[in-house]
C-alpha cells in the first residue's frame, strides 16, 4: 500500500518478526524469548519448530504470527529438517547467507528429540538450536520433563504422602551440548532481555552448531501471576537456581553473578531460594509444614552447588 500523494510506502505497525495475534498467555516467558530471538536473527532466517507452545500459539491455521520462513514438524523432527534445509541451501550456494534456527521446548529438547539433535551436532552443521526452557510439557497439561526441577508439582509428579513432587534432578543439557564439542553453548533468561539479544548475535556470528537455552517462566504451569514473569526469571538467576553461563570452544567465557542478575546491570544481593519458590504454586506444598522446610533446604543446596560449580559469587 502506498501514499499516492507523496509516493511513500505505508509502514505496517506489525514490524516484528514474531507479531501480535498469537494466543500465548499473558506474561508468557516463551513468547518474550521468541520475539527477542526472531527479531535479532532477522528476516534472512529459516526456522524449524518442534511441536509445543511455541508452535500452537503462533500458527493456528490459517494464520501465522511469523514474518519469516517458518516450518513446524513433530516433537523430534526439527533438527533433521534443518539438516535438509542446509543441504538445499548448499546446492543453491546460500549456506553462508541464511540463518537456520532450530526451536524446541525442553520436552522436545531434553527428551523426545535428543537423539536427532545429537546427530545434527555431531555432523557439525551450521545451525543455532534454541531451547525455550519452561521446565515441563506445559502445552499438553503441565507434565514433568527431564528439565523439571526437584520437588516441583506437575500433573505427573503430584506431591503427596510419599513424595514432595518431582524426585528427579534437572538434566544437564549444557553438559551434553559441551560433550559434542560445540563452538558455542550458553544459557540465558528472559529476566535479562539484553543478554538474550547479545547471545543470539554472538551465536549467529560463529560457524557450526550452536546451543542456546533460555529460561522461560510459564504462567499457568508454574502458577505465577502474569506480572511476575520477569521477577521470577530474575530471582532464579540471583538465587543460583538457574546459572547463566556462556562457553566458546568449550571454555567458560562469561557468567552472570548470583549477586547481580538485574536486567539493568545493577548489583543486587543474592536472594534466598524461598524468594524464588514462594510466588510459584508448583512449590506451594513446600511451605505447609516442617517436611517442606527440609525439602526447601535440599533445593537451596542445589542452588548453592550451582554457585560453587560456576563461581557465581
Amino acid at each position: 500500500m502506498s501514499n499516492t500523494k507523496n509516493n511513500i510506502k505505508y509502514k505496517a505497525p506489525l514490524s516484528h518478526q514474531l507479531n501480535p495475534g498469537h494466543s500465548a498467555c499473558a506474561g508468557c516467558g516463551m513468547i518474550i524469548a521468541a520475539r527477542l530471538v526472531m527479531d535479532t536473527a532477522g528476516p534472512n532466517t529459516i526456522v524449524t519448530n518442534a511441536t509445543g507452545c511455541s508452535e500452537v500459539t503462533t500458527t493456528q491455521y490459517p494464520m501465522t504470527s511469523f514474518k519469516m520462513p517458518w516450518i513446524h514438524s513433530l516433537f523430534e523432527n526439527p533438527a533433521p529438517m534443518a539438516s535438509g534445509i542446509l543441504a538445499a541451501l548448499k546446492v543453491k550456494g546460500l549456506e553462508d547467507k541464511v540463518n537456520v534456527l532450530v526451536v524446541g521446548g525442553d520436552g522436545a529438547t531434553f527428551d523426545i528429540g535428543i537423539g536427532l539433535i545429537s546427530g545434527m551436532w555431531e555432523r557439525g552443521e551450521n545451525t543455532l538450536y534454541i531451547c525455550y526452557d519452561n521446565e515441563a510439557y506445559q502445552n499438553t497439561g503441565y507434565q514433568s520433563s527431564s528439565s523439571t526441577p526437584f520437588d516441583a508439582n506437575t500433573t505427573t509428579t503430584p506431591p503427596g504422602k510419599k513424595s514432595s513432587g518431582s524426585q528427579q534432578l534437572k538434566k544437564d543439557m549444557i553438559g551434553i551440548a559441551l560433550a559434542h564439542n560445540l563452538p558455542y553453548v550458553a544459557t540465558a533468561s528472559v529476566g535479562n532481555t539484553l543478554d538474550v539479544v547479545a547471545k543470539v548475535k554472538k551465536a549467529l556470528s560463529i560457524k557450526g552448531p550452536k546451543y542456546l537455552q533460555i529460561y522461560c517462566p510459564c504462567v499457568p504451569g508454574w502458577g505465577i501471576e502474569p506480572k511476575d514473569t520477569m521477577n521470577v526469571a530474575r530471582s532464579a538467576v540471583q538465587s543460583g537456581f538457574y546459572p547463566i553461563v556462556e562457553y566458546i570452544d568449550g571454555e567458560l567465557v562469561s557468567k552472570k553473578s548470583a549477586q547481580g542478575g538485574s536486567a539493568l546491570g545493577g548489583v543486587t544481593k543474592k536472594v534466598s531460594i524461598e524468594e524464588f519458590l514462594k510466588p510459584q504454586k508448583r512449590f506451594k506444598h513446600l511451605f505447609k509444614d516442617e517436611n517442606g522446610k527440609l525439602e526447601i533446604a535440599k533445593i537451596q543446596k542445589i542452588a548453592d552447588e550451582n554457585i560453587e560449580k560456576y563461581k557465581l559469587i
